[in-house]
C-alpha cells in the first residue's frame, strides 16, 4: 500500500509539473499584433492619434485614425477595420 501512495504522489507531482511548465511556455507566446483603425467606439482607442498621445481620447465611433491593438490577421477581418502602419501613426 505503500509504494502504491508513493507511486500516486509522484505521478500527480509529475502532473503538477508538466502543468505549471506548459502555462509558462503559453505566456511566452504571445500573438503579434497590429495597429486597428476605423473600428474603435469613442473613449476606447488604445493610444495616441488624432493629435493627442493618451488612451482613451476617441471623440467619435470609428475614426479611421483611431486604433487599437488587435491579434495579427484580425483587423482585415472586420468590416470597416484598416491596419495602421508606423507611417500612418506620425500626429497631426
Amino acid at each position: 500500500m505503500t509504494s502504491n501512495k508513493q507511486l500516486m504522489a509522484t505521478t500527480l507531482m509529475a502532473l503538477g509539473m508538466a502543468a505549471a511548465s506548459g502555462i509558462v511556455t503559453a505566456a511566452d507566446d504571445k500573438p503579434e499584433m497590429e495597429k486597428c483603425g476605423g473600428i474603435v467606439k469613442a473613449g476606447m482607442n488604445d493610444c495616441g492619434a488624432n493629435g493627442h498621445a493618451c488612451a482613451g481620447q476617441a471623440k467619435v465611433d470609428n475614426d479611421p485614425k483611431e486604433w487599437i491593438k488587435l491579434p495579427k490577421g484580425t483587423c482585415d477581418k472586420i468590416a470597416g477595420g484598416v491596419v495602421i502602419d508606423a507611417e500612418d501613426m506620425k500626429m497631426n
